[in-house]
């Protein structure tokens, strides 16, 4: 009897670890930065670099993506793509708390933080939060060789008819193994995650990348070719579930963690 009953403890402690020891699904707050000038732009860069990032790092966070469109797209020098990784939404919450008693950053930003109405460094913030997929419960820092200036990010985001429907094309992802997938092929991926407050919803958001415009064209015929995405995209019940795709092609600066 005893052993019996040592067996089960011993299972449920098992069981109890392996539910503690899976990664927690991560929370992103993504920032669109719209500006009116290059000045404005240089102005916002300039804290993002000298002062936010190093405070982020400061409070644990190294893994904070900064990402200029790339020199072809109409809005270079107009936008600004910032992505900043949460463990969880209470430190999300607290993170402008914390950093409004960092005396440091307070003085590396004070031309951001304390611009005046007159000449603010920005025109508007689009700010985004998502949930990462239980598929990459977890950002990555892509693994990747080329000069920063090559690079190319693909920041993709796909809207679905309904909140049904779009719940169709996350499961897809998911239990579909469309993540496993864009693994397997090498899309060094840096998330995937459901939007939770945005200005396009039902939609989900992901992100990756490659090494030049010529290996991310390369990656995407071997995906559309695979056997394995031609088997799940003929599935009847991951059928017409996106109704708009809307795609980014973004560079990383040379001061972003991701």
């Amino acid at each position: 009897m005893k052993i019996v009953k040592a067996t089960l403890f011993c299972f449920a402690c098992l069981i109890a670890w392996a539910v503690n020891a899976a990664p927690k699904q991560e929370f992103y707050e993504l920032r669109i930065y719209t500006f009116k000038s290059p000045e404005q732009l240089q102005r916002t860069e300039a804290y993002l670099e000298k002062a936010l990032l190093p405070a982020l790092h400061r409070l644990g966070n190294s893994r904070v993506g900064v990402f200029r469109p790339v020199e072809t797209d109409s809005t270079f020098g107009k936008k600004l793509f910032v992505l900043i990784p949460h463990k969880t939404l209470a430190a999300f919450d607290k993170q402008e708390s914390l950093l409004a008693k960092d005396k440091t950053y307070l003085e590396s930003g004070k031309d951001y933080i304390d611009a005046v109405y007159t000449n603010a460094p920005y025109l508007r913030i689009q700010t985004i939060l998502l949930k990462a997929f239980a598929g990459m419960p977890i950002a990555a820092k892509p693994d990747l060789k080329t000069p920063v200036s090559e690079r190319v990010y693909e920041l993709r985001s796909y809207e679905g008819h309904t909140e049904k429907i779009y719940r169709n094309k996350v499961d897809m992802f998911n239990a579909g193994d469309e993540v496993g997938l864009f693994k397997r092929l090498g899309f060094n991926a840096v998330f995937y995650g459901e939007v939770l407050s945005g200005g396009r919803m039902p939609n989900l958001m992901y992100m990756t990348t490659f090494e030049n415009k010529a290996s991310r064209d390369a990656h995407w015929k071997t995906f559309v070719d695979d056997a394995q995405w031609k088997t799940l995209s003929a599935m009847p019940e991951y059928k017409n579930n996106v109704s708009k795709i809307e795609i980014f092609f973004l560079r990383p600066t040379t001061y972003s963690d991701l």
